[in-house]
């Protein structure tokens, strides 16, 4: 199983997100989950810092289970604004695959 947790501040922002585990859909290589939530997760990650030039705190895990990512404090209203519709269209893609493959993939907003 896949585990997201979105950790949003008191504004609805998201400051944070993890994720971490394996969905077991399938074989390694094969697994169309494990796939598509890491497609989604690296290509937000990467508009961020190609279309926003900010860089967030990010930690990923030796035996690819594992990404996390932290949203910089003082950022200018306006890099903060693209990046949080950045990572919203993220949790948006990440629901989607849910959806159709809850019993791979849960999704928690925090």
């Amino acid at each position: 199983m896949i585990y997201v947790d979105i950790n949003k501040d008191e504004s609805g922002l998201i400051t944070s997100f993890k994720m971490e585990g394996h969905a077991g859909f399938d074989d390694s290589g094969k697994d169309l989950v494990c796939a598509g939530a890491s497609a989604v997760s690296f290509g937000s990650l990467n508009a961020v810092m190609a279309l926003t030039g900010i860089t967030p705190d990010i930690d990923q895990g030796e035996d690819g289970g594992l990404l996390s990512c932290r949203v910089p404090d003082g950022l200018s209203a306006n890099k903060r604004d693209q990046v949080q519709l950045l990572l919203e269209g993220m949790v948006v893609s990440l629901q989607t695959i849910e959806e159709e493959y809850g019993q791979y993939i849960q999704i928690n907003i925090l």
